[in-house]
């Protein structure tokens, strides 16, 4: 396998160790410093917002091994656009909603649904429906739904952190430009090392191992928010 195809391999792994070193409760949520600080500054605040919303997809691991397997084998930039462009719609969607109107539910269940959009991508790369059902399912529709729970795992962390409604509509889609740009970034990031990966000989063997590799990463992240659901029923 090549540098460029380790790499790859190497950063979803490193993803499934965050994910069990971090505290259930702080899974895919804010940090206490930024927090902290919104918290103090009720009102508008566009810049720290963007920043927020920059931080949180760039280091959500969820959404960036979810990203991982929907351009696996999208070698266009085209395609590339339709596909992130219908991610980016869904999660914009259920974000600006489920803050606005308030909709909630349990941030330990919408994570774990967001694990399972890691485990389908893996499953579906691999060709596992057509195996089992003789048919795959349409992908556009697939990225776009899970986009829905993404950008509601989104609203659950926001939910938290709004405190006052005064300027919530601006600093919301001040939020979202910060998740638009930070995915960009991290798109930009995995594009290029996806490229020079599939250039190399090494990308066909290393197809199989590596979507294995992301189921594996989408169970450990759907039974890490399950435990956290249990404990938290038991406390």
């Amino acid at each position: 396998m090549t540098r460029a195809g380790g790499l790859l391999l190497h950063a979803a792994l490193a993803a499934v160790a965050c994910a069990a070193l971090v505290e259930p409760a702080l899974a895919h949520g804010v940090a206490e410093s930024d927090k902290s600080y919104i918290q103090a500054h009720p009102g508008v605040n566009i810049i720290p917002y963007i920043y927020l919303g920059a931080k949180h997809m760039v280091t959500g691991y969820d959404h960036l091994l979810f990203l991982f397997g929907v351009i696996f084998f999208l070698y266009r930039v085209k395609d590339v656009g339709i596909y992130v462009t219908l991610f980016a719609l869904g999660h914009s969607t259920t974000l600006l909603v489920g803050v606005l109107a308030d909709v909630r539910a349990d941030p330990f269940i919408v994570d774990a649904i967001i694990g399972l959009s890691v485990v389908y991508k893996g499953l579906d790369n691999l060709g596992a429906f057509k195996t089992w059902f003789g048919r795959e399912p349409n992908q556009k529709a697939a990225v776009l739904i899970f986009g829905f729970f993404h950008g509601f795992g989104l609203a659950t962390k926001l939910q938290d952190l709004v405190v006052s409604r005064d300027g919530l509509f601006t600093n919301l889609l001040s939020f979202n430009v910060g998740v638009e740009f930070g995915q960009f970034m991290a798109l930009c990031a995995i594009l290029i090392l996806m490229t020079l990966w599939r250039r190399s000989e090494s990308f066909g063997r290393s197809i199989v191992p590596a979507n294995a590799l992301l189921m594996t990463a989408g169970v450990v992240l759907v039974g890490y928010q399950l435990t956290g659901f249990a404990l938290e029923r038991i406390a």
